[in-house]
């Protein structure tokens, strides 16, 4: 008995230690750094806030970034203050749209080029830091099938590029822009260029947020 009782009381402080080493484990933080998409995705039912309440707010704390307009550029400036400041465990880079859409629509755009140095430059300083990187495709502009969408040929192009940069960098890739084709070719049946997966081409409903929470969950756990 007295044995057990002085194998307990040297017992007792490595378990309040392991207690307590549990109960301070930070989350991992995750932030989601992107556009329009992304900063309509942390309101409720959007992409963000699904992914924040499907994983566990012990393990995992989720942030989302995003502001509308916003380039690959854009991310690039604000990178320092949004995203390293606050020290992310991992990050998603979901940009493209604009870099595509502003092109045509507000002369903009960004070059395929500068496309691709800026990317690179936004992985490379955010795996200095010792963060994750997740990259994704830009999905759709305009829901359209068989590339009868007006810049399609621009989307997939860009969606290239970053496809090469995650094999480059040995990243996970989120390829929403295959996703999003192949479900388009099997659901819009009457081939319309909105309310498949888009509110108006672009930004997401209800079941486009589902597919893209879907898709990143397993990524990032």
């Amino acid at each position: 008995m007295k044995n057990i009782q002085k194998l307990s009381l040297l017992l007792a402080p490595l378990v309040l230690f392991v207690l307590f080493t549990a109960m301070n484990v930070k989350p991992k933080k995750i932030i989601i750094f992107g556009d329009s998409i992304t900063e309509m995705g942390v309101k409720p039912g959007g992409y963000v806030d699904l992914i924040r309440k499907s994983l566990d707010p012990l393990k995992y704390e989720v942030i989302g970034s995003g502001i509308g307009g916003n380039k690959v550029y854009d991310l690039y400036l604000r990178m320092e203050e949004d995203v390293l400041a606050k020290k992310p465990d991992l990050v998603v880079i979901y940009i493209g749209v604009n870099d595509v859409w502003h092109k045509q629509s507000m002369h903009t755009g960004t070059d395929y080029d500068k496309f691709i140095g800026f990317y690179q430059a936004l992985i490379r300083k955010i795996q200095a830091t010792g963060a994750q990187v997740v990259l994704c495709t830009p999905a759709v502009i305009g829901e359209k099938k068989n590339a009868a969408n007006e810049m399609d040929a621009d989307l997939d192009k860009y969606s290239g590029a970053i496809r090469e940069l995650a094999t480059k960098n040995k990243l996970p890739l989120c390829d929403l822009r295959t996703l999003f084709k192949t479900y388009e070719e099997k659901n819009n049946t009457a081939d319309v260029a909105k309310g498949i997966l888009t509110t108006d081409g672009v930004h997401l409903n209800d079941k486009g947020n589902q597919a893209l929470a879907e898709v990143l969950i397993p990524l990032l756990k």
